[in-house]
């Protein structure tokens, strides 16, 4: 299993197009055949910072992701160019 959280900041004027472009991710996303959990969090009392947990059933589905045309049209061509700051964190379960 692969899990980990993004965490990405944007401008309080992005904020409708960011929902917007993360509500299009997030349905694409969980159709794939590898994703386990595809969740986006706003996080409270910072509404301009978005949390998304994922987690995939291996490598090979999170590489799947990376690579389809709807991660390539939201991810690349929509949120990281209105993003202003972005972080990964890697999870490894504890049971």
């Amino acid at each position: 299993m692969v899990s980990f959280m993004v965490r990405l900041k944007f401008a309080s004027e992005d904020r409708a197009d960011v929902a917007e472009i993360l509500r299009q991710l997030t349905l694409a996303s969980r159709r794939e055949p590898g994703c386990v959990s595809y969740i986006a969090h706003q996080v409270h009392g910072d509404p301009d910072t978005v949390l998304i947990y994922e987690q995939y059933q291996d490598q090979s589905a999170l590489d799947a992701h990376a690579k389809s045309a709807h991660f390539k049209q939201y991810a690349v061509g929509g949120l990281y160019q209105k993003m202003r700051e972005r972080s990964r964190e890697d999870l490894v379960a504890l049971v």
